[in-house]
């Protein structure tokens, strides 16, 4: 994983979760290649394919985990059995779909026809018609793609440089690099800059870090169980994690502003007006940090803490006044007796 400051968007980070390729024959394990796919989609806002060569019925294949995505990913805790239900709502938060073709060799041509790199996508993703067996084998990765993810992009990029080159392609200086290939290096970067949006969970919240590692793990933890990782869950333990920290911040933001701006002694009416300026300046925190609080239950529970707060900065001012009156009193009695007497100590209470 990679984490850099936002080239282009201010207060943005941009994250690179690269995993390992899928189909890979020393491990030969389906299984852990569509927990891998699975935990891409759900991690990110754009999924980055990349594969080599053309964009063929080969390359499709290898992407025959797009096929099972609803049986890799619940979004509700209570879904149906309903298959198009399924695909609604996994579409509703399936991430932008990046295909990055690389070593293309060909033109981009449809039937003698110059296309964009788009295009190209879009054809090879085309259905043929018919019912028969090899025309549903062959069209069904075509409709999961299609149905999954809402926007879809293509790159193709040539090889970087001179095959004698490949071997040290990483420490290559730029001018021995193929022009064609940077340019669409920079087209490449430009779009994931200015399109790729920020993740976002249910509710159109805007992940951090910490979030993004609380969900990361709440997924895992769940793979690693044997069970289906389910959005719904992960975001509901998310919002508990959240919104009681979101809580605790309130409470002390409060509190330590009230501790700054009381000066004892203090009327009962100056501690309302501060205690209203600071209980407004916490629910505002609050708010700023929190989300998903279903039936508003973490910001009643702010509500009730400030005002169990308040009331007792009200009894210790009302527990310091009669302290000082019962000083005073005492001190008054023994004033009154040795009042005639040429010194005095004059007692300041505060």
């Amino acid at each position: 994983m990679w984490c850099m400051p936002h080239p282009e968007k201010q207060n943005h980070c941009l994250v690179l979760l690269d995993t390992e390729g899928l189909g890979d024959v020393e491990k030969g394990d389906h299984t852990n290649d569509c927990w891998i796919f699975s935990l891409a989609v759900l991690l990110s806002s754009t999924f980055v394919y990349n594969s080599v060569g053309t964009i063929d019925q080969y390359a499709l294949e290898k992407l025959h985990f797009v096929s099972n995505l609803t049986e890799l990913i619940k979004v509700k805790a209570d879904e149906e059995d309903d298959d198009e239900d399924k695909e609604l709502d996994l579409l509703k938060v399936s991430p932008a779909f990046v295909w990055a073709v690389r070593d293309f060799t060909l033109e981009l041509k449809i039937d003698g026809q110059s296309v964009t790199a788009d295009d190209y996508l879009n054809h090879g993703l085309q259905l043929k018609k018919g019912v028969a067996k090899k025309v549903m084998e062959y069209n069904q990765p075509r409709e999961c793609i299609r149905n999954y993810f809402k926007s879809r992009k293509c790159f193709v990029f040539v090889q970087p440089t001179a095959s004698t080159n490949l071997n040290q392609v990483e420490t290559l200086p730029e001018s021995q690099l193929d022009p064609k290939f940077l340019a669409v290096c920079h087209e490449f970067c430009q779009y994931i800059y200015r399109e790729s949006q920020p993740k976002t969970i249910r509710g159109g919240h805007n992940i951090n870090g910490r979030m993004l590692a609380s969900l990361a793990k709440a997924y895992v933890g769940t793979i690693a169980s044997g069970k289906v990782p389910c959005i719904e869950h992960a975001v509901t333990s998310l919002a508990k994690i959240e919104n009681t920290a979101a809580l605790q911040n309130g409470l002390a933001h409060y509190q330590q502003q009230v501790d700054l701006m009381v000066k004892m002694p203090t009327e009962n009416e100056v501690l309302a007006g501060i205690h209203s300026r600071c209980r407004q300046e916490a629910i505002q925190l609050f708010l700023k940090n929190s989300f998903n609080d279903q039936d508003q239950e973490y910001y009643k529970q702010l509500l009730v803490r400030l005002k169990l707060c308040f009331t007792k900065y009200g009894d210790d001012i009302r527990w310091g006044f009669g302290i000082r009156m019962a000083i005073v009193q005492t001190f008054r009695r023994s004033w009154a007796n040795d009042f005639g007497r040429d010194t005095y100590v004059v007692l300041s209470i505060s």
